[in-house]
């Protein structure tokens, strides 16, 4: 399996390059030349695998054994899991009759990032002790990584990353735009080579720094950049395996053999709260390896650049201020969604019907984006979109409502308290079910909501939604939470969203950990 760049000037790139270089020389982002097919069995094969066996299966499509053998995988698979608390991972979790949540936020942070993350930190690791053991002229081969968050990467990165030879970590954070507990999560890790900047500025000022610092050809090949941010194709790759996971978990939980006809029968879609798109581009990639999707649902907030791309063809950065929204869903305030350009090359490519023309017109739609802040595509690129595709966006009242309903359910339906981002997914799968007169249940359409982060990292929002419910905040609250704002911090302050102020910090935080 080898690598491209979704703006075309990339070919050819093994799996470690692609994953070690994060970003395209071109400025583009890696997509595989194929997807993979599934394999003839896969429904009867795959369908009692764990979460482990699973993801090595996957994995393996994508990964050669040449790069990374057999045992390898599996080895790093296996120790990239045993840091989660639920047997299963990824539980699928049934709310009521059709509808399900699948819970994403069992990892160390207590967000879905943990499941990519855990996973690259450990593969970061395993190619610099490769390439380390073959160096003959005694140079010792290390990663900067750095990366942008608006919340929960950087906590998921921090965990993954803390502590690896010969890796030093920098996450930029926009200063005061996350969760107090987002917050702590970074900055109370005190290992030498983590490095948290909080950044005056927006998510977008942070995350256009990152890609200014990896187009910087000098500073990157100086320092050996690599990115955990989802423009990273490995976040995407193991993001892959819990869409496997949930489709399987389904069917167990149904009682239904992969085979029957009551399977074949079922339409199942996903919600899915986006920000960035990594998450949903997950969601893609595995419907078209053959995954039985019907439809995924890009849940946005505010911040809906992707929900007006839908309606109007339009990709801009306007929203209603002229800049990123602040809202009750931190983690999706972005104004640009990087992973969307992965999509426009397959949707470019599937119709246009040449792989190198859909490189040149991703291109040309990414360089018309940064000059006039938009551009527009055909009538038949959104087309092709929707036949997957669909989109709703959500306000902060609607979330905090949606929090109380299901928090206060109508019976037999049990109680769940959802996190704002979460909310967010389950909102807009009930604005779809309403607009095209769904009927949710288990042997016909269901409905797999996304949970991407435990309800007790935004208690701002929870508690608002039931501050009226006599709702006991520490009921939910994690252990590992207690005492988490008051621990010692580590953390530098940069009083504006400068690439070469951040890259002198960069290289005086090095200096400190004894790196330079």
């Amino acid at each position: 399996m080898k690598y491209r760049s979704t703006r075309g000037k990339a070919n050819d790139y093994s799996f470690e390059e692609a994953v070690m270089a994060g970003l395209s020389p071109d400025g583009g982002l890696f997509i595989p030349h194929d997807v993979p097919s599934l394999p003839a069995h896969w429904r009867t094969e795959w369908a009692n695998k764990s979460f482990e066996e699973l993801a090595v299966s996957i994995l393996s499509l994508y990964i050669d054994t040449t790069e990374i053998p057999q045992q390898d995988l599996t080895e790093l698979v296996n120790r990239s899991y045993s840091t989660f608390r639920h047997k299963e991972r990824t539980p699928l979790h049934s709310i009521r009759d059709g509808l399900y949540i699948l819970e994403l936020f069992h990892g160390p942070t207590f967000a879905f990032k943990d499941v990519a993350l855990q996973f690259v930190g450990n593969l970061f690791e395993y190619f610099l002790a490769r390439r380390n053991r073959t160096e003959t002229s005694g140079k010792v081969h290390r990663l900067t990584v750095v990366g942008a968050t608006s919340g929960d990467t950087g906590s998921a990165a921090i965990y993954g990353l803390r502590n690896k030879k010969n890796v030093s970590v920098f996450i930029l954070h926009p200063r005061g735009r996350v969760s107090p507990i987002q917050e702590a999560q970074m900055t109370t890790v005190l290992d030498k080579n983590v490095h948290n900047l909080a950044v005056q500025g927006t998510f977008d000022d942070c995350q256009d720094i990152v890609k200014t610092l990896f187009a910087n050809t000098s500073f990157n090949q100086r320092h050996h950049l690599g990115a955990v941010n989802s423009i990273n194709w490995a976040r995407i790759l193991v993001q892959i395996v819990y869409y496997f996971q949930a489709y399987f978990g389904l069917l167990r939980s149904l009682g239904l053999r992969p085979e029957s006809k009551e399977a074949e029968a079922l339409s199942i879609d996903f919600s899915v709260p986006t920000g960035n798109f990594g998450d949903i581009l997950a969601g893609y990639y595995a419907h078209r390896m053959g995954l039985p999707t019907h439809k995924l649902l890009v849940a946005t907030n505010a911040n809906d650049i992707l929900y007006r791309f839908f309606e109007t063809n339009a990709y801009e950065k306007k929203t209603l201020n002229g800049d990123v929204v602040e809202t009750l869903s931190p983690a999706m305030d972005i104004v640009l969604s990087s992973n969307f350009e992965r999509l426009l090359w397959y949707l470019a490519c599937d119709t246009v019907g040449d792989e190198e023309k859909a490189g040149e017109q991703v291109a040309h739609w990414m360089q018309t984006l940064k000059t006039e802040g938009s551009f527009k595509v055909q009538d038949s690129v959104v087309l092709k979109a929707r036949t997957l595709l669909d989109a709703a966006m959500v306000t902060d009242q609607e979330t905090l409502d949606t929090i109380r309903h299901y928090y206060h359910p109508t019976p037999p339906q049990l109680p769940y308290v959802l996190d704002p981002h979460t909310a967010v997914g389950v909102a807009a799968a009930e604005k779809i079910v309403k607009r095209d007169s769904l009927s949710l249940s288990s042997t016909g359409t269901v409905m797999i909501c996304l949970a991407t982060a435990h309800p007790a990292k935004f208690s701002e929002a929870v508690c608002a939604a039931l501050m009226s419910s006599q709702f006991d905040f520490n009921s939910i609250l994690p252990t590992e939470f207690d005492g988490l704002l008051e621990k010692q911090k580590s953390v530098v302050y940069v009083d504006r969203a400068d690439p070469v102020l951040i890259m002198q910090v960069i290289e005086k935080e090095l200096r400190q950990e004894g790196v330079l």
